[in-house]
């Protein structure tokens, strides 16, 4: 299995979920739901650590000599990830209610899968305690840092997001085929199942349309600024976009991406400045992917999408996925806590969030370094002398 890619892993996981909660003896499907209920507690358990990890060290590697570059990077970065997610929310509720029928979310009196054992690990704080701690912790260990020769904490954080990447890259996503099993089983029991896989099908459709309507926008933007044909500086950076549709990985593409956007005539210093930093912080396309996903989730459960809910999610994505571009599926993992916080998302709807989404990363950190090269366009187009002193 191991030499197996995820996507086809996830696909046998729903469908021997299906296939057990359908035709195995009801003792089959409990034990399977019993691993399914203490792996979603373990996730419970991880969120905060992965918001920590993730952010108190993106925050802390941020520069502090590029100045108004950084701050104007970023800034763009943060405004198209938070336009892809409110444009992908409004899409999303006049979309996918359309083709969500009654009766897709199952009859509430069912009862579903139980597993044979409960089995409590609470997390040690809070999601948005959790946030403010990352930020109290990276802004202070990025500003010691570069008052120090040597900064200890930053070398302590580089190693608690390290412990947490190997917990998602050698935990999480191995074993996150059979949670999805023991999900499916239990929708099979309840008669959900292939309602849910008829709405995948066209929520996966709809995503990949929007991502490909938000890039053309993108590049359509650089082009009135550059002068440049936004075609051509799209198709230019193709090699970009394909390629992370196999790393499923923002910063393992950074090398193609950096070749694709110089191909665009983006200056070097720029693209060498402007590509790394927005591999974890430009993160459109994942934005766009989540908002449609939990949209769907929502519908599907029978529940009414609202921006109020929505718009504070949208705005925390853009800051609780920092850095997690490194990490294939760590996008969603850490968006687990908010969509239990803010919009109340139960476990089977966050193990649902993880199917949909892992099924279709390759497609999102694809708009993510692609619209890379857009932002490079951009921040080229106006920076001057002194931001490019600032970069030397």
């Amino acid at each position: 299995m191991k030499n197996i890619g995820l996507l086809p892993r996830l696909i046998i996981g729903i469908f021997s979920g299906i296939l057990l909660g359908l035709y195995l003896p009801e003792w089959a499907g409990r034990a399977l739901y019993t691993f399914t209920h203490i792996f979603g507690e373990f996730l419970g358990f991880i969120v905060p650590l992965i918001i920590i990890g993730f952010i108190v060290a993106g925050i802390a590697e941020l520069g502090s000599k590029a100045g108004k570059l950084l701050a104007g990077t970023a800034g763009l970065a943060y405004a198209s990830t938070i336009i892809a997610g409110l444009t992908a929310f409004f899409i999303a509720i006049a979309v996918i209610p359309v083709f969500i029928t009654d009766g897709a979310a199952g009859d509430p009196d069912v009862i579903g899968l139980l597993p044979f054992i409960e089995i409590s690990t609470p997390p040690i704080m809070g999601v948005m305690t959790a946030l403010v701690t990352s930020f109290v912790f990276g802004l202070g260990i990025n500003y010691l840092r570069h008052e120090k020769a040597q900064s200890t904490m930053f070398h302590f954080v580089e190693e608690f997001r390290a412990i947490i990447v190997l917990v998602i890259t050698k935990i999480i996503i191995p074993l996150l085929p059979i949670h999805i099993a023991g999900i499916f089983a239990d929708m099979a029991a309840t008669g959900e199942a292939f309602q849910t896989l008829s709405v995948f099908a066209r929520v996966f459709v709809l995503i990949i349309l929007i991502h490909l309507g938000y890039l053309l926008v993108q590049f359509s933007i650089a082009g009135l600024r550059t002068g440049k044909n936004p075609l051509i500086a799209l198709k230019n950076m193709l090699p970009a976009y394909t390629t992370a549709l196999g790393t499923m990985s923002s910063a393992a593409t950074i090398p193609v991406t950096l070749q694709s956007a110089k191909s665009n005539g983006v200056s070097e210093r720029i693209v060498e400045f402007v590509i790394p930093l927005s591999a974890t912080i430009h993160l459109a396309g994942s934005t766009i992917t989540l908002v449609v996903c939990t949209v769907a989730v929502i519908v599907l459960g029978g529940g009414s999408p609202e921006l109020g809910n929505f718009f504070p999610f949208i705005i925390l994505l853009g800051v609780t996925m920092i850095a997690a571009p490194g990490v294939p599926g760590g996008a969603v993992v850490a968006a687990l806590g908010l969509m239990s916080s803010i919009l109340g998302f139960t476990e089977a709807q966050q193990g649902l969030m993880l199917a949909l989404y892992m099924a279709q990363d390759g497609f999102g950190t694809a708009c993510n370094v692609t619209g890379d090269g857009a932002i490079s366009l951009m921040v080229d187009s106006w920076s001057d002398e002194t931001s490019m002193a600032e970069v030397r």
